[in-house]
């Protein structure tokens, strides 16, 4: 996927992303964003990815463009900072610490598959993040993911286990399986 968003807009993102979890802290409330609404108001789907040491701090996003760019940045930093249940919320003492991440998706596009085996065909690693619908629960792993589960039977593994299934669960259950494309950049990527 092209740059979505040009290295300003970008940087006023990631400006946006971080004063909303800043204001989150010093005083409860969100962030005031009357000036991001015309600017960022398209729909989109968006995650917000907090990361400390180069590890894993807290993940929240919307896949589907339920919410205009920028409500959708303001929320999802703030549930990434305060809300992901897989870690405690972020205090004010390590705020400072954490590098932010955006990434902002295109519409999910379903693959057509009659067997497991064609499924390796249609996918593009590094390129395509992957949703899988098992129906009552689904998972999704981001394209930036490849980086750490290069292999293809090890992501959709471990995608397959974030769903709650075996690691084969993806070869025995014939999930519904989603791509999408991602214009992703992070605090340490800009000047």
């Amino acid at each position: 996927m092209k740059n979505y968003i040009d290295k300003q807009g970008r940087k006023k993102l990631l400006e946006l992303a971080r004063n909303s979890i800043k204001s989150k802290l010093e005083s409860g409330k969100p962030v005031i964003y009357e000036n991001f609404i015309r600017e960022f108001n398209e729909k989109r789907g968006v995650f917000v990815t907090i990361t400390k040491n180069n590890r894993l701090r807290g993940c929240i996003g919307n896949i589907l463009p339920e919410k205009e760019l920028f409500k959708a940045v303001i929320d999802n930093a703030v549930f990434s900072a305060f809300e992901d249940p897989r870690f405690k919320p972020i205090d004010e003492n390590e705020i400072e610490e954490c590098e932010i991440e955006i990434s902002i998706l295109t519409v999910p596009e379903k693959i057509d598959y009659s067997h497991w085996h064609d499924i390796e065909k249609l996918i593009t690693p590094f390129k395509d993040g992957v949703i899988l619908d098992f129906g009552k629960v689904q998972s999704t792993f981001l394209p930036q993911v490849w980086q750490e589960l290069p292999d293809f039977d090890d992501f959709m593994g471990h995608l397959s286990m974030k769903a709650g299934f075996q690691p084969d669960g993806w070869k025995k259950n014939k999930p519904v399986i989603k791509i999408y494309q991602a214009d992703h950049f992070k605090e340490s990527d800009l000047p």
